[in-house]
């Protein structure tokens, strides 16, 4: 009997290096939001990879935030540094424009992990070899990692090659998850992200960070031969104002986001799709011990 080998293999960085675009190109799925804004992630996503004798459990974390200003990015940063504990290898995921100053908490964790660590250089497509060459250099110094790995999430070069040096350095282990599972997250978790997703592409400011959303009804049926859900979502906000914003004169925007969600979600579920939004006020949710703990960021 052949041997098997499988391990956590934990991503992090900053917010905005390509954490997520990573995963997704690694998985060869879309399984984390993408934008341009950044702490687009604010969950701790189990993206699962498998073939015959390997399976690679990737946990994409929110980005680091040097200072959290409310209890929300506090949780965010906890599930950011968890990945440390339970790590059997580490990407530590960068690009040329991330900056630090070389005293930041995540470089102390990098030293003190004993699992292996790559470091990985992202949006090379964008960069040139001296610079390239030079933070590799500069990072080399600061920590001490098993390799360096130039890649181009968005174009997916260099992304099978991570992927084969990962499955080199995993540990002899079990099959953790039925092979053909992809993720740890319910269906209606990704359903909540891509109009999340949505919510980040359309509104500006200050919208997108103080909107959560929650699938609170998720029913499929049969119509007209057809397979069909029927989903239901309240988008939480802080203020009235946010409310009026999320609607739009005479609920434009809400429509607007209504459509462009439930093309994405069509295509995710692969079956028609009646999505209903609904957009509640919750003042000072991100400080909300139980309303964080409802939307899933506190254990």
């Amino acid at each position: 009997m052949s041997k098997h080998y499988s391990g956590f293999v934990n991503i992090v960085g900053k917010p905005n290096v390509g954490k997520s675009t990573l995963l997704n190109a690694m998985l060869g799925e879309k399984m984390s939001i993408i934008t341009h804004k950044p702490q687009t992630t604010r969950h701790r996503i189990l993206g699962i990879l498998s073939d015959e004798n390997h399976q690679i459990i990737f946990s994409d974390t929110p980005g680091v935030i040097d200072q959290p200003g409310y209890k929300m990015q506090k949780a965010m940063n906890d599930a950011a540094f968890s990945i440390f504990e339970d790590a059997d290898l580490v990407l530590f995921v960068t690009e040329p424009e991330d900056k630090y100053e070389g005293d930041e908490k995540i470089i102390d964790k990098l030293n003190e992990t004993q699992a292996p660590k790559f470091l990985v250089i992202n949006k090379v497509d964008i960069s040139d070899s001296q610079t390239l060459k030079e933070l590799e250099e500069l990072w080399m110094e600061r920590v001490k990692f098993d390799a360096c790995i130039m890649v181009s999430a968005l174009e997916k070069a260099g992304t099978d090659h991570l992927v084969n040096l990962i499955m080199e350095k995993l540990p002899e282990g079990p099959v953790y998850y039925p092979k053909d599972q992809i993720s740890d997250k319910s269906v209606r978790f990704f359903v909540s992200e891509i109009i999340r997703e949505k919510i980040l592409e359309i509104y500006h400011q200050e919208i997108p960070y103080s909107s959560e959303v929650v699938v609170t009804e998720f029913k499929e049926s049969e119509k007209n031969g057809k397979d069909f859900v029927r989903i239901r979502a309240e988008i939480f906000v802080m203020r009235s104002s946010q409310k009026n914003i999320i609607i739009g004169k005479a609920g434009s925007s809400i429509k607007q986001l209504g459509i462009l969600a439930r093309k994405d979600i069509e295509k995710f579920l692969e079956k028609k799709v009646h999505l209903e939004l609904f957009v509640k006020v919750k003042e000072k949710w991100r400080d909300d011990d139980r309303l964080l703990k409802s939307f899933g960021y506190l254990q």
